[in-house]
């Protein structure tokens, strides 16, 4: 599936990219988050659903979750993040991770700097060990109750927030 925005390469400054996440209702909410951080491209991949179906239809459930950011934040889909995770490396991009791990910091501590990729996980095991190996940071969220982990756009909302409303 082709990019379905138009964006200059100099302004994709805030990647967000979306593996796996089977809820269509998440990766709405994600879009919306997306489009109120600033997030200049956002990608799907794996078995993440798009804001078209597989025959070419804008789907009604997406477009109610992210109440039309599917239009105004540049998305693409691509099967495998790995190839793409590469390539924005080379372009000089900082690869976030936001996972529970046993290398990972507080998302507190992390600051904006240059060019950022946030990744985020399947709901159930999170982000796979391929991909985490190419992030240059892991965050995590420290959980203070006896839950062990938040919904993934919740937690993809609060680390956006975070770190690119400085």
């Amino acid at each position: 599936m082709a990019e379905k925005s138009r964006v200059k390469k100099e302004l994709v400054q805030y990647v967000l990219v979306l593996h796996d996440i089977r809820s269509v209702f998440n990766v709405g909410a994600l879009f919306r988050t997306a489009d109120a951080v600033g997030i200049t491209k956002i990608i799907l991949s794996g078995y993440s659903p798009t804001p078209i179906d597989r025959f070419g239809r804008a789907r009604a459930d997406f477009a109610k979750c992210s109440l039309g950011a599917e239009k105004t934040v540049p998305w693409e889909y691509v099967k495998t993040p790995t190839t793409y995770l590469k390539k924005l490396k080379t372009q000089g991009f900082h690869i976030i991770g936001v996972e529970q791990d046993r290398s990972s910091v507080d998302y507190k501590k992390i600051k904006k700097t240059g060019k950022v990729v946030f990744v985020l996980g399947t709901e159930t095991t999170g982000i796979s060990k391929t991909l985490l190996k190419q992030c240059d940071t892991i965050v995590e969220i420290p959980m203070k109750g006896s839950k062990e982990s938040l919904n993934v756009s919740v937690a993809g909302g609060i680390v956006l927030y975070r770190i690119l409303d400085k």
